[in-house]
Parts: C-alpha cells; structure tokens; sequence
C-alpha cells in the first residue's frame, strides 16, 4: 500500500464516527461476529453461494464473514473484500480473498462482475446511502444477488415498558452523538422499500432482535461503542464522568439486560435482461 492511499484510507475512515482505526475496534469486531454472524451466514447460504462463486463484501470490518465467503466459494471462486481502513483485514493464509481500500460512495468497482454482494452495518454510517446502493447494486451480475444488513434502532431500552430493562444515560448520549454525525439508525427498516425502489426482483427481508444480558456479546459491542465516543460525548455534556463509569460498570450488573437495535436483511436479485447484459 502506497503512502498516500494510507493517508486517504485514514483520512476517510476519521469521516466515520466508529472508525476503524480507534483501538475500540478490536473489541467491536469480535462482538458483532459473536452476535450476528450466524444470522449473517444463515442468509447467505440460503442464497445459494456456492464454488466458483465471485463475491463482494462492502465495509469487511474484521473480516469474519470474508472468510466464511471464502471457504463457500473455494479455490474457484473469489472473494472481494473491501473496507475504508482495512488494517483488521488480514487474509495472508487464504488464496481466495483480495483485499482493497475503498469507499463505495466515491470508488469505482468492476461493473456487473459479481454473484454476490454483501455489507453489513456500512450504509447506516455513509452520508450518501443512495449513491452506495446504487454503487452496489451495478457491480452485480444479472442475477447476481445483493443482501445488506442494517440497524434499526427503534426498538429502545424501556423499564416503563418492560420492567427491568436497563436504559443507561450513556446509551442516550451515544444516540444523540450518532444522530449529529449523520448516521442513520433507522435505516435498517427502509431497506425492503429501498431495493424495490432500485429494480431488484424477489425482493425480501427479514428483522432480528434479541435480548442483551450481561456477559452476551451485545454489551461488549455497546462498551466498545461508548469508550469511543467517550470524550465526546463528555465534551457536548451529553452526559458527566461520573454518568459514564456507573454505566460502564452497569454492563457487567448480572442485573443488567437491554433489547438490541433490530438487525434488518434485505436482499433481491438483479434482473437478468437484454439492458443488463451489455452494462
């Protein structure tokens, strides 16, 4: 990797508000594996990726689901993975995986060149979702697939609701923090109508939530998320010291327990016509 695509990989990534480069990533990637990857890999099986498959993986995170791509696909196949700061991205042992620094919004792709693409929790986060769809969607082949996986965060932590339930003031403040940094965390739910709107066909989906004890990997995602965006959070009074340790230390309470945000999948499939084959 040359110099200056270092610096425009750190220059983005810094645009994000849960970049990869903080330290809080090596414990946010584990986290979201534990927790939604067998979800992840139940959709994508269904999808039928198989040998020779060539796929692409938008936002590759820790690279978890890149290597389960990987094994699918076998040495026939292909996997691409992608990622503003892809310094967790590290596949030295697996042939069929190439790594590439990248920003779907602006970055070209190979147009109509793969069977599969994926991301997950990456459109959320980027400014212009539209164009990243759009992007996605044009480097499938007809009828290649494309599945993205989305938060919905309506569903809230509410003790009035649900007794027990933990509301943290942190986890207020993470909101209001997201909000002003323009991600969307209500976006998860749009995506049925966002892939019908863009011509996919056998479009479908389907929303998880599930309920975060201490000690699941849900709390460990939400105190990697805190401690990120500790400072800051601090730093507009969105919340005090002393609020941010009594809620850190509230995440290990074998009280505590929390809803997560819904975990919304979509997928459909490009149309296979005259139009698209001389994309």
């Amino acid at each position: 990797m040359s110099t200056r695509e270092g610096n425009d990989a750190s220059t983005r990534a810094n645009a994000y508000a849960l970049d990869n480069a903080s330290p809080e990533a090596l414990a946010r990637f584990p986290a979201l594996a534990d927790a939604f990857d067998q979800g992840t890999q139940r959709h994508l099986a269904a999808l039928g990726v198989a040998p020779g498959w060539r796929c692409l993986e938008v936002g590759g995170g820790g690279g978890s689901i890149a290597r389960w791509l990987a094994q699918r696909v076998g040495p026939a196949g292909h996997v691409l993975v992608t990622d503003i700061d892809p310094q967790h991205l590290r596949f030295a042992d697996v042939r069929e995986v190439e790594v590439r620094i990248h920003d779907i919004t602006v970055d070209p792709l190979p147009a109509a060149s793969f069977d599969l693409v994926h991301a997950r929790l990456v459109l959320v986060h980027v400014r212009d979702r539209e164009r990243a769809l759009a992007n996605m969607i044009a480097a499938l082949k007809p009828g290649g697939w494309l599945i993205d996986e989305e938060f919905d965060s309506s569903v809230f932590p509410d003790p009035a609701r649900n007794p027990g339930e933990t509301l943290l003031e942190t986890h207020k403040a993470l909101a209001r923090t997201l909000d002003e940094q323009g991600v969307d965390r209500g976006f998860g739910r749009r995506l049925f109508g966002r892939l019908r709107a863009h011509g996919l066909d056998h479009v479908a989906a389907e929303g998880r939530t599930f309920m975060w004890p201490a000690g699941s990997p849900g709390p460990a995602m939400m105190r990697a998320n805190y401690l990120q965006l500790r400072s800051q959070m601090i730093a507009a009074e969105y919340i005090t010291h002393a609020e941010f340790d009594r809620d850190i230390a509230s995440l290990d309470d074998p009280d505590f327990f929390m809803p997560s945000p819904v975990l919304w999948a979509a997928w459909g499939q490009r149309r296979q016509s005259a139009q698209d084959l001389h994309v």
